[in-house]
């Protein structure tokens, strides 16, 4: 169904050139680290499809305005994961709800990578493949504190320069 970042992560020219030549889309990934980029790409016809990572284009806020610019571009997203915990996988869940995240993402169970994991109650997959939203407050789950207390390798406390 697509071609996931066939070139270097900064070529956007040369992936332009080579979506012209194919039928499979390109679906940009690594190349996508801002709007701005993904504004220039679409517009050059490097892709037809765009994977979000909320880690690395900025967050949430810049990732919703990717989704749009994507939606107004007719190009479709979906959302992959960079290994979070429970607690950016739930994020992650609600923001690919989004409407055009319309091809299968990148999120799996909150287990995955970390067990016991940072949340109740977990992200499971269902029989049917797919993950529910979770359906409490926020981000929907509870972050449990004596586990984020477990994990936590260093403490520091960082104070405002006052100018």
């Amino acid at each position: 169904m697509m071609i996931e970042q066939p070139l270097d992560y900064d070529d956007v020219s040369d992936h332009a050139r080579l979506q012209k030549k194919l039928k499979t889309p390109i679906c940009l990934d690594e190349s996508i680290k801002t709007v701005a980029i993904a504004r220039e790409a679409i517009g050059a016809g490097a892709c037809r499809i765009i994977n979000i990572k909320p880690g690395r284009v900025g967050g949430f806020g810049e990732s919703i305005r990717l989704h749009d610019l994507c939606a107004s571009c007719d190009i479709p997203v979906w959302h992959g994961g960079m290994l979070e915990s429970g607690i950016g996988r739930a994020a992650n869940i609600h923001l690919s709800t989004l409407p055009n995240f319309t091809l299968p993402g990148d999120v799996a169970a909150s287990r995955r990578y970390f067990d016991p994991d940072l949340i109740d109650p977990p992200i499971e997959i269902g029989p049917d493949g797919t993950i529910g939203v979770p359906p409490g407050p926020g981000i929907g789950v509870a972050i449990r504190e004596d586990r984020v207390a477990r994990a936590t390798l260093k403490h520091a406390v960082l104070e405002a320069a006052h100018a």
